[in-house]
């Protein structure tokens, strides 16, 4: 077995927190700024048909690359016009850019991050614009040899192109890297597509879909991954 020199993280969820609450937040934002007669959680159940349908729309290979800023405008736009209110789609797209660059660290990632860069490199590839995660990355206390974006690679995990773009800016073998996040569709099964290793960092303790690729292993936060480094070295 190779020796394990890089590690890939996912972001949101995996080193950023992204949960509901942080989203509800942005969407009692929304409606004070744009004075619109709902309330969040309408707004955000309004939301999530359009949001859903740009998730299933953005991993089609063979589909236009469609950003989070535009795709999350076309849910907006769908979700006022469900509701009859006269909001701004492209404003209420931006808020949402604007506060996932806000998102907090998970308390255990600076240390875990921290003993990790002794030893490897580590390097960070999410589905995300730009625009959000790199004022997150920049908040992070760790030196990362690169950070790859969906919007930079133009194509969204599990697309195997996007894992290829990371092993090609690392000059590095996938058997010696091992990747790092909370999805098991776009996570485990795009990393095991290109044959990396792959943690699955479950914090919600959610169970394995047995019809999707299984990680090499689990953890529960990053404070683990040292351990299990070595074992799959």
């Amino acid at each position: 077995m190779s020796a394990i020199t890089t590690v890939i993280f996912d972001m949101f969820n995996t080193i950023a927190q992204d949960g509901p609450d942080h989203w509800r937040q942005s969407f009692v934002q929304i409606i004070k700024e744009q004075g619109l007669d709902t309330d969040p959680e309408t707004l955000r159940q309004a939301w999530d048909y359009g949001s859903n349908n740009f998730r299933e729309r953005r991993i089609d290979p063979d589909g236009p690359f469609i950003s989070y800023l535009d795709g999350w405008a076309d849910a907006f736009a769908r979700a006022f016009a469900d509701l009859n209110l006269k909001g701004d789609p492209q404003a209420a797209s931006q808020q949402s850019i604007e506060d996932l660059g806000t998102r907090p660290i998970f308390p255990d990632a600076p240390e875990a991050l921290s003993i990790l860069g002794q030893r490897r490199r580590l390097a960070v590839l999410s589905n995300a614009d730009d625009a959000y995660l790199n004022p997150v990355v920049a908040r992070i206390p760790a030196a990362f040899s690169t950070v790859i974006s969906s919007e930079g690679g133009q194509c969204y995990k599990p697309d195997a192109r996007l894992f290829e773009i990371a092993l090609n800016e690392l000059q590095a073998d996938p058997a010696e890297c091992v990747y790092v996040g909370d999805k098991q569709f776009e996570d485990v099964k795009g990393a095991r597509g290109v044959g990396m290793s792959v943690v699955w960092i479950n914090r919600r303790s959610e169970p394995l879909n047995p019809d999707l690729p299984i990680p090499d292993a689990e953890i529960r936060n990053l404070l683990e991954l040292p351990e299990i480094l070595e074992r799959l070295s």
